[in-house]
């Protein structure tokens, strides 16, 4: 089932080489630490109830977000308040990080896999409207790359259908659609702050909920289905209906995440920069395809990644270079743990673009004259 491709090691962080990824740290987060290390809160406390308001006000017009450990405990949380239970059918991408589906295996859910796009990679809204049962109960998309799927399609396929639409935005931080925030589209949207996100509190979470009614369930199920305001106002007797998870962010996370909000326009103007230097200097390569779609939205440009039949001979180039370039994802379908829901099903787009795809680096730490240099690199091998 595993087909083997050629790979290479992580890029060691040394002077002249290109990595894919860095992480962003703040320039005051040091001195944010020494503070919440010097009180009384490291673990959940106020700076993750302001990290929450900040977040909300800035990406989501003041939809409820609930800070949590991971991306991946986010889904989780958002599933389960969906209503998702063992044996309902939900529709997921074929090609994300595991980290989509696998909760989903938790649950006992049936996994039906959508084909993708391949000019955008997004999951094709043509091959879920074909997988949509009458025992559907959710479609989960992902925007990859940080470029937005098809969300009034998406909105008004979920709505016509009465089943609930789940947002995997952890690519996406910063991204719109019609010049509305993203999370105005689907009843569950998170984001992710792991290491190589826009924002990073080393790992970490955030789901933002479309129905307001639901904000106190979710917070109770952060914290192992407690009220965890009534136990910290004094009633320790709270009773559990529900069962939940520890899922909560601590402090020392929020306390970086307010610091990289603070930068946040800065992050996105450079990484922006970046993006468009690739699109100018490879827009013309014959050899290469820029994976990205023209269209009334705003990408949050994680990924940059191109198409070229000479994959494997300019990635082995490139790292001649010092530049290093990669898969990001592995199509969730080759995975063993997911055999039992992909027998006798092909997936014609993602087969066409597994083998030719490539994701350039792209971060904060790279400087213009490193992103001129992997362009003209590119062309000069592709010539």
């Amino acid at each position: 089932m595993f087909d083997k491709f050629k790979d290479y090691p992580l890029m060691k962080d040394r002077q002249g080489n290109v990595p894919m990824f860095y992480p962003h740290i703040p320039k005051n987060s040091l001195k944010s630490l020494k503070k919440v290390l010097a009180g009384r809160w490291i673990g959940q406390g106020p700076l993750v109830d302001i990290f929450e308001k900040k977040f909300e006000k800035r990406f989501t017009k003041n939809l409820p977000c609930i800070a949590v450990g991971s991306g991946t405990d986010a889904l989780h949380l958002a599933y389960l308040l969906a209503g998702i239970k063992k044996n309902d059918e939900i529709i997921c991408p074929v090609f994300t990080c595991t980290a989509t589906n696998i909760p989903l295996l938790y649950i006992g859910a049936k996994i039906k896999f959508a084909d993708i796009d391949p000019n955008t990679f997004n999951i094709s809204i043509d091959h879920v409207k074909k997988l949509i049962t009458k025992k559907t109960k959710a479609i989960v998309f992902v925007n990859y790359g940080g470029l937005p799927c098809n969300l009034k399609e998406l909105t008004l396929l979920a709505k016509k259908n009465n089943i609930k639409l789940i947002q995997d935005a952890a690519q996406s931080l910063g991204a719109t659609y019609n010049k509305k925030p993203i999370t105005e589209y689907a009843d569950f949207t998170i984001f992710s702050f792991q290491a190589i996100k826009q924002i990073s509190s080393g790992d970490g979470g955030l789901l933002c909920i479309k129905d307001k009614s639901l904000k106190k369930k979710a917070y109770r199920m952060r914290w192992f289905g407690i009220d965890r305001l009534k136990k910290q106002g004094g009633t320790w007797e709270n009773d559990i209906k529900e069962i939940g998870y520890k899922y909560q962010m601590t402090d020392l996370g929020a306390c970086i995440l307010l610091e990289s909000l603070k930068e946040f326009k800065k992050i996105c103007s450079h990484r922006k920069k970046i993006f468009n230097i690739y699109v100018k200097k490879l827009k013309n390569n014959r050899f290469i395809k820029i994976v990205n779609e023209n269209g009334n939205f705003t990408h949050s440009t994680w990924l940059f990644t191109i198409l070229t039949d000479k994959k494997d001979y300019l990635q082995k180039k490139l790292r001649l270079a010092k530049i290093e370039s990669n898969q990001v994802h592995f199509r969730n379908d080759r995975y063993s743990i997911f055999k039992k829901f992909v027998k006798n099903k092909k997936f014609q787009n993602m087969n066409s673009v597994e083998k030719k795809y490539l994701v350039l680096p792209i971060h904060t730490k790279m400087t213009i004259a490193d992103a001129y240099y992997v362009a003209n690199t590119i062309n000069r091998i592709l010539s």
